[in-house]
């Protein structure tokens, strides 16, 4: 992986709230020229700094959803173990998060929902029929205190 320079960290930055910026206008932004800005770019996708650009659904009004945090431990930690079960969460646009910890937990799972019945469902339907799971504990969030991603930007 290079190592990153301010203008790679400036780039990063300016991604990350809108990915969807014009090479233009990120060039200009981080003064740059296009094509510089543009080698950039491509010199850190194929080096895996930058993994992938997504799209932040909105699937209800955000004051609404209750964010729900999820620990799950597995049966066994082996290799077989986690790629099983990371390909089955990939599977379910419901998990929005979903990280690989250390600590008392194998994973950290976060859904949204707007009641107590959905997320009821989708712990039947979904997160009880995960490969390999021993056991889940679940915590629903009383308010969103602090959100680093931004909502509402198109």
């Amino acid at each position: 992986m290079p190592a990153l320079d301010t203008l790679d960290r400036n780039i990063l930055r300016l991604l990350r709230l809108d990915a969807r910026m014009s090479n233009a206008k990120l060039a200009a932004e981080i003064g740059l020229s296009p094509s510089a800005c543009l080698r950039r770019i491509k010199i850190m996708e194929k080096s895996g700094v930058i993994r992938g650009y997504t799209a932040l659904v909105d699937t209800g009004n955000a004051d609404d959803m209750i964010a729900v945090i999820i620990n799950i431990t597995l049966e066994r930690q082996t290799e077989d173990h986690l790629d099983r079960f990371e390909a089955a969460v990939r599977r379910h646009p419901e998990i929005r998060e979903c990280f690989l910890m250390t600590g008392g937990s194998d994973y950290l799972l976060r859904v949204e929902v707007a009641s107590a019945g959905e997320f009821e469902r989708i712990h039947k339907e979904i997160l009880s029929t995960l490969p390999g799971v021993l056991r889940i504990h679940s915590s629903f969030s009383i308010r969103n205190v602090l959100a680093t991603r931004t909502r509402g930007r198109r």
